[in-house]
């Protein structure tokens, strides 16, 4: 399976559980793997036959500006769901981490895969 990537995808958001996550923003990297289907762009040269990218990162953007996520949990699975959803992605890996959360600490997060990798 092709796939697209997305690296080091970063948007300042309010996420958390803690009262100063919900006010402060803070810096969240993502990472994102997207598998294409079938026959597609290698082939035919056509954005229309594949993933728009740009699209992609723009709706990731507009899922962040319009909520808050308590968890980096529910946050990836949103993203999974617009992505299988509006995008007919048949696979998707994304790995979501705050940057510097606590002290000592570079990056957390969580990583998570849906759909099925051919």
């Amino acid at each position: 399976m092709d796939t697209i990537f997305i690296s080091e995808l970063r948007i300042e958001t309010r996420i958390g559980i803690y009262a100063q996550e919900k006010q402060v923003p803070q810096t969240i990297q993502l990472d994102l793997e997207i598998g294409l289907r079938g026959e597609h762009a290698s082939h035919s040269d056509r954005i229309e036959d594949t993933i728009d990218y740009a699209e992609v990162v723009a709706d990731i953007r507009r899922l962040f500006a319009d909520r808050h996520f308590d968890l980096l949990e529910h946050a990836a699975e949103s993203i999974a769901q617009l992505v299988i959803g509006d995008f007919k992605a048949p696979w998707l890996r994304v790995t979501i981490a705050k940057l510097s959360p606590l002290p000592g600490v570079k990056r957390l997060g969580v990583s998570i895969e849906r759909g099925k990798k051919h």
